[in-house]
């Protein structure tokens, strides 16, 4: 997909970044201005990050990470954010991401199953087509490989032969999820879809305290 790149960043100085799942880098682009990047990859690997950014807006950030090339030195602070699996909380996780809000949840469940405190959890991922399903076949063959993790797929305009959910993400979330029963929920995505989603969810009987977020945009 042209409008979704994925960037490897070597670690110099320290060589290592130890950090939880589903933080994020802050890039300085100018005196004033910086841009956040979720890190797509598990801490296990910790002497290098990728990261994942959709560059179709086409602002700064996105003509800054689309102009990456290979050499070139990024300077960043890390690691921040409050979005992260909380390893205590016996809970079974709920991930809906919406598009390029995947990236953290990408992160989380790579580290989630290769770690002991793996339990049964699910991921709702919406897009608006199948081409915007960001590791699509990675959390497909995740699902084969892991009884206890289960993959809904959804996209608002499916293609023939499509093998998921489809509609608007609160519709999808509203049919899939039945009860907030032992679950805490990580929702990430646009501001609109955070709101609406949370409203379902509070709906099945979530407490919103249980609903955690992200902003994309």
């Amino acid at each position: 997909m042209p409008d979704v790149l994925e960037v490897d960043l070597r670690l110099v100085e320290p060589p290592e970044l130890p950090f939880q799942a589903g933080q994020w880098i802050s890039v300085p682009l100018g005196p004033k201005t910086v841009r956040a990047y979720s890190m797509a990859s598990a801490p296990g690997t910790r002497d290098r990050i990728t990261l994942c950014a959709d560059v179709a807006p086409g602002g700064i950030g996105s003509q800054w990470f689309r102009g990456l090339t290979a050499g070139a030195t990024v300077q960043f602070k890390a690691p921040n954010g409050g979005f992260v699996l909380d390893p205590a909380d016996q809970r079974r996780p709920l991930f809906v991401a919406e598009e390029i809000g995947i990236v953290p949840m990408r992160s989380m469940l790579v580290d989630f199953y290769a770690s002991s405190q793996a339990r049964p959890a699910a991921l709702i991922y919406w897009a608006r087509d199948p081409g915007w399903l960001i590791y699509d076949e990675e959390f497909r063959s995740l699902s084969r490989d892991v009884a206890d993790f289960r993959y809904l797929p959804a996209v608002r305009q499916p293609p023939p032969g499509w093998r998921g959910d489809v509609g608007e993400i609160t519709a999808v979330v509203d049919r899939l999820v039945h009860s907030g029963d032992r679950t805490v929920a990580y929702v990430a995505g646009s501001g609109d879809t955070i709101k609406t989603v949370r409203q379902v969810l509070v709906g099945k009987g979530f407490d919103r305290k249980t609903v955690k977020w992200e902003k994309f945009w």
